[in-house]
């Protein structure tokens, strides 16, 4: 099952983003469950949350990656969705 992960900052939190960057994208590299990531930017071209397409069993896995993320225990995000998400192009 794919499920996208989209997590938006709390404005004004870019240097939390920048601090924990390096354990979150250690995270993302420790497990197969992450088939793409990457920030999403806002209209000047700095981060402002995340996207992340996991591919897991349930959403209840998806909720533990989740909150297994460096940046979700450092209390970056203003909001995060999961939300079951079918792939119609793509490998």
């Amino acid at each position: 099952m794919h499920v996208a992960l989209i997590c938006i900052d709390k404005p004004g939190s870019l240097e939390i983003r920048q601090a924990n960057r390096p354990d979150h994208v250690t995270y993302l590299k420790a497990t197969d469950a992450v088939e793409q990531a990457g920030p999403l930017l806002d209209a000047d071209g700095q981060m402002c949350g995340s996207l992340i397409i996991l591919d897991v069993p349930d959403i209840a896995t998806a909720q533990s990656w989740a909150e297994g993320d460096p940046y979700a225990k450092a209390g970056l995000f203003q909001s995060v969705t999961l939300q079951h998400w079918n792939r119609v192009i793509g490998p």
